[in-house]
Formats: structure tokens, C-alpha cells, sequence
């Protein structure tokens, strides 16, 4: 399994578990925004570097859109001006300054200027260091739910945008607007057993 299917499976299961009607207004506004005349609505433009930066490192452009031909960044920028308090604000923008503090002290430079491999450097330095998302079910959550931390809740957001995209929706995943019948009124023998998937 390469990178990206593993990406498409865990933003599969994501999508489903979100799907706030709010976000997916504020995506819909996204697609919407020139990408040559955006100005960030909440991020300085430093912080918003960062954030497209981090986008694009996740989800370069290949044989299918990366994460900035959907916006993903500019979307991001938008929920945290649109959804989050003055707490969560203050705490994403203090995140984004630790996380560059971090690589300016152990790659020279903040992450938006670092070469490739660095930038590979650090996703793996984080990915091995920070906490994971519990085991799910059917987009629950087993057992407790603690704190992920910036970098996986960055990168769960990133990986919702995209997927949550019209874009990838309609074009990459397959999409069927009328996925079948539904039957809601037939026999629980008809059903069988409790189905776990």
C-alpha cells in the first residue's frame, strides 16, 4: 500500500465520523475563492505559509489535485476564523510558532523555507512522537480519547479538507450521489444477524 491509498483509507474514515454541515459550508465558500487575490481571513501571512506549506508537503499535486488545488489551506484558515474561540485561536497560533520554533532549532529554518528532506525529517520526527487517534468503529471511538496534539490534528484536518473536497469527491472517490434503495420498513429475519461492517 503506498502512501496515498493509505491516506484515502484514513481520510475515508475520518469523513465519515465529521461531517459538520458548518465545515462543509465554509469548503463550499473555498472553492469559490481566487487562489491569486486570497488573503488569509485569521492567519498572519507567515502562519499561512506555514499552513499551505504543510498542505502541500501532505498532499503534493500528482496524477491527482493536491491539497492546494482544493484549498485546503484556505479552508483551514477559515474554519479556524469561523469556528474556533479566542482560546482555540490563540492556542493555533501558538502552535504554529512552536512548531517553527522546532524546526528552525533542529533544521535551521522555519518549515515553510526547509528542502524536502528536511521537511520529510520532521513529519517523521512528528509522526513518531506524537499521540495517536484511538481505535474506531464505525467512527466511534474505542476506548478513552486523549489530546493528539498539533501536528495530527493539523494533518486530520488537512486530510478532512481534502477529501471533503467537490473536487475529489466527484472526480478521485467514487461517488454516487443515489447510493441504492432504501428499504426501512422490512423484516429483522430479512436483516440477519447484527452486522459489525
Amino acid at each position: 500500500m503506498n502512501r496515498r491509498d493509505a491516506l484515502k483509507k484514513s481520510a475515508l474514515a475520518l469523513g465519515a465520523a465529521a461531517g459538520a454541515p458548518t465545515l462543509l459550508s465554509l469548503l463550499q465558500a473555498c472553492a469559490k475563492t481566487d487562489r491569486l487575490t486570497w488573503t488569509p481571513v485569521f492567519l498572519s501571512e507567515d502562519q499561512a505559509r506555514f499552513i499551505s506549506s504543510f498542505v502541500d508537503f501532505l498532499l503534493p499535486k500528482t496524477e491527482t489535485p493536491g491539497g492546494l488545488d482544493v484549498k485546503a489551506d484556505v479552508f483551514i484558515d477559515l474554519m479556524y476564523a469561523k469556528t474556533y474561540d479566542e482560546a482555540g485561536q490563540k492556542q493555533v497560533v501558538a502552535d504554529i510558532e512552536k512548531f517553527n520554533a522546532d524546526c528552525k532549532e533542529k533544521y535551521g529554518n522555519v518549515f515553510a523555507e526547509l528542502s524536502e528532506e528536511d521537511k520529510t525529517a520532521c513529519f517523521k520526527g512528528h509522526e513518531a512522537n506524537s499521540p495517536k487517534f484511538p481505535k474506531t468503529v464505525w467512527g466511534g471511538a474505542v476506548g478513552p480519547r486523549e489530546p493528539v496534539g498539533f501536528y495530527r490534528g493539523l494533518k486530520s484536518t488537512v486530510l478532512w479538507a481534502y477529501f471533503s473536497s467537490e473536487e475529489i469527491g466527484k472526480n478521485v472517490l467514487s461517488y454516487d450521489p443515489i447510493p441504492g434503495d432504501y428499504l426501512g420498513c422490512i423484516p429483522l429475519s430479512d436483516v440477519g444477524n447484527i452486522w459489525s461492517l
